[in-house]
């Protein structure tokens, strides 16, 4: 039986990690911050691993015998006081290093489609920094660009909620958000194969007005749908460091720039974001859009 290390377990994509592996019939080890979160959860795992992986020494001895990484280590929303740098880049080398330390055959990372497009963005420079480091070590890697998660794309329900949907430019930038599942999927797929990078996204690709109607959809309201003009994007981009915290524009700052760029990935899975909106509203999706 092999045995893989899942890093970030209990994030949006961890926990799917968790159960895609343990369904695939490997051992999986899953590496926490808070145990009780872990158990809250309900995460299943064969053994739960607590340490910061911002912490190298809490690292020590813990990948012993272990054939695969993975790792979706990165900065959310957290008000912890690290930043960037120190996760999406400086924990995730720590990881790297104790793998290479313990004869791990291959580190498989979980990158952004387009990021050579955003290294402007903090979020965006650390996590491309750690994949440049990741490449220059012995050890096979694989690296998979997503396009967006479903859970990103709430925030499209959050506007909806408030009664309207703002974008910038003219709405018709496509992107094909993915489930975590089917994510997970697709990483396990690549890492069999022996991938060095694999470019995906969600079955549905969609422009970001589609992304508004289906939240409205959702809710049974009218879409309400404002398109502002995007030169009005890049001063907003330059202003949130100065007004917000960096835990509201570090986020902010990646949504804004991934907004002016198509971020399509090659179509894949099963789940439909429009079903993800309807499940969290508890709708029918019956109702009229407008824009």
């Amino acid at each position: 039986m092999k045995t893989v290390l899942i890093a970030g377990a209990t994030g949006y994509l961890g926990q799917h990690l968790v159960a895609t592996y343990l369904n695939r019939g490997w051992k999986v080890l899953a590496l926490v911050r808070d145990r009780q979160r872990a158990h809250d959860m309900g995460l299943a795992a064969d053994k739960f691993i607590v340490a910061p992986a911002t912490d190298p020494e809490t690292l020590r001895g813990k990948m012993a015998g272990v054939d695969l990484v993975i790792s979706a280590v990165g900065i959310t929303r957290q008000r912890d006081g690290l930043d960037y740098r120190d996760v999406d880049y400086q924990a995730n080398v720590n990881l790297l290093r104790e793998a290479v330390a313990a004869g791990v055959s291959r580190f498989c990372y979980i990158h952004l489609l387009n990021a050579e497009a955003m290294l402007h963005v903090p979020l965006v420079a650390a996590k491309q920094a750690f994949v440049e480091t990741l490449r220059a070590t012995s050890v096979q890697s694989t690296v998979i660009c997503q396009s967006g998660y479903f859970s990103d794309m709430e925030d499209f329900l959050s506007m909806a909620r408030s009664g309207r949907v703002w974008l910038f430019g003219d709405g018709d930038l496509k992107i094909n958000p993915i489930h975590g599942a089917d994510l997970a999927d697709a990483t396990a797929e690549a890492v069999d194969a022996g991938m060095e990078t694999r470019a995906v996204g969600g079955p549905d690709v969609l422009c970001q007005k589609d992304l508004a109607r289906l939240a409205f959809l959702a809710l049974g309201r009218p879409a309400s749908i404002t398109c502002l003009p995007d030169w009005t994007r890049r001063p907003a981009l330059r202003l949130l460091p100065w007004v917000t915290p960096r835990y509201i524009h570090g986020p902010a700052q990646f949504f804004l720039t991934a907004m002016g760029l198509d971020m399509v990935g090659i179509p894949y899975g099963s789940h439909h974001l429009a079903d993800h909106f309807r499940s969290i509203e508890g709708t029918t999706g019956i109702g009229r859009t407008s824009s």
